[in-house]
């Protein structure tokens, strides 16, 4: 299974209470479940508002679970911000 990196953003790493973790996860949708798992409460809302880079790539409207990680990937958390 892929291991990488998941970078949180703005309320997404306030929510989070940290900056970064792992992952191992073969896809978008299962790296997401595992972040709910282990941040319940206000990081699963944040989640639904945010957009994902994966490997620099957006992910856009895509259905999470067709998107593939890759060994040593990131996943950027990119909740709106105010202004831009």
């Amino acid at each position: 299974m892929p291991a990488g990196t998941i970078r949180y953003w703005a309320a997404a790493k306030a929510a989070a209470g940290v900056a970064e973790e792992r992952y191992a996860a073969g896809t978008l949708a299962e790296a997401l479940a595992a972040v709910r798992r282990s941040h319940p409460g206000e990081l699963t809302r944040v989640l639904e508002r945010c957009s994902f880079l994966v490997d620099g790539a957006p992910v856009g409207t895509r259905d999470h679970e067709t998107v593939r990680l890759a060994e040593g990937g990131t996943v950027e958390v990119l909740p709106p911000f105010a202004g831009g």
